[in-house]
């Protein structure tokens, strides 16, 4: 059987390009976005009550892998590279149906112009991706302290440490100006390192557009270097 849904939504997130979004959503709270709403789901009467509420789980099309195929098993980016799972064991976004699920947290509801947005901190969503559902997180039900992870039981997220550079920190001060919080959104972000774990080349270059920004830095073991924060 075959099903058809509407995109109910659309996101406009601070992350551009696919590389240095991070692995799960509510990993950098400074991060943000918000979900537009389409008609005929621009509605105000649609989200009634949603205010209430702290949490939304969002589900969404990974819309840069449709028609891409996917397999079976893959090599989770975190561990080893020669380990693989079921592809219904991770959360890789090429799958069977290139459906994904968010959990992030709700900031706002701000209607303009006849349009509807529903602000969002903490996720893991690139821009212009389409939203298919929204749905309130419910602690009581949701919440389940002493459930199991999987091989992700058995890894250590390393935090790296963040350096700015003389440039990069005088980019960051003029980027305040409209982004007052993005210093600590850099800093949570590349405290990551979103590089697979077997493969970490040393003084390379990596850049990534976030706003309206190209990032730049460079990885020397635990230390990150942020080069620079130029508009693009």
């Amino acid at each position: 059987m075959q099903y058809t849904f509407d995109t109910i939504g659309i996101v406009h997130s601070c992350y551009k390009d696919k590389f240095a979004i991070p692995r799960q959503a509510r990993l950098v709270s400074a991060s943000t976005a918000y979900i537009e709403l389409l008609p005929p789901y621009n509605d105000i009467e649609i989200i009634r009550g949603l205010e209430d509420f702290s949490h939304l789980w969002l589900s969404f099309i990974f819309h840069k892998h449709v028609d891409k195929g996917w397999n079976t098993t893959v090599k989770p980016p975190r561990l080893d590279g020669k380990q693989r799972f079921g592809v219904f064991a991770t959360r890789a976004s090429f799958r069977p149906n290139p459906i994904g699920l968010s959990l992030v947290e709700m900031d706002s509801i701000e209607q303009k112009n006849g349009r509807l947005f529903i602000h969002i901190k903490g996720a893991d969503l690139m821009d212009q991706t389409p939203i298919i559902d929204i749905k309130p997180y419910v602690p009581y039900s949701d919440s389940i302290p002493d459930a199991k992870g999987g091989f992700t039981d058995h890894i250590k997220e390393q935090k790296l440490h963040i350096s700015f550079s003389s440039e990069a920190e005088n980019d960051c001060q003029k980027a305040e100006k409209k982004y007052p919080k993005i210093k600590e959104f850099i800093s949570q972000l590349l405290a990551l390192d979103h590089r697979a774990y077997y493969y970490k080349k040393i003084d390379k270059i990596y850049s990534t557009k976030v706003y309206d920004f190209d990032l730049k830095w460079k990885i020397n073991d635990s230390e990150v270097d942020v080069i620079s924060l130029k508009p693009y």
